[in-house]
């Protein structure tokens, strides 16, 4: 994902596109990073399109932007929470844990999702 994509719409649209994609919790965390909040919403949005591409979703399909979540946990370790209809489609596929992982530099950032059924 090119951060100045994400920059751009954010400058176009501003609070509209950022409360369409992005979750409270999400948002809280991207503008607690100031200057590089940018990063942190590209990276986001890298990883919730990942994990609809990962489920055999997309966009396209009616799956919401905002009914994936990425988190961090106390460590700071990035982590996905899935509901609505997305959740509905992972569970009935037998996805039942979402591993992510976020990097990204000055110009673009990535997003590595790898789903399994972890009571196997």
């Amino acid at each position: 994902m090119e951060i100045n994509q994400i920059r751009k719409a954010i400058d176009i649209s501003g609070e509209r596109f950022i409360h369409k994609i992005y979750c409270p919790a999400e948002i809280k965390y991207c503008e607690s990073k100031g200057w590089q909040r940018y990063q942190g919403y590209a990276a986001r949005f890298a990883a919730k399109e990942a994990v609809a591409k990962a489920i055999g979703l997309g966009f396209s399909q009616g799956v919401s932007c905002k009914e994936i979540e990425v988190t961090n946990d106390t460590q700071g370790k990035p982590c996905v929470i899935l509901r609505g209809l997305t959740k509905e489609i992972a569970e009935a596929e037998g996805i039942m844990n979402i591993q992510v992982s976020l990097s990204h530099s000055n110009c673009h950032a990535i997003a590595m999702v790898v789903c399994y059924d972890n009571s196997k």
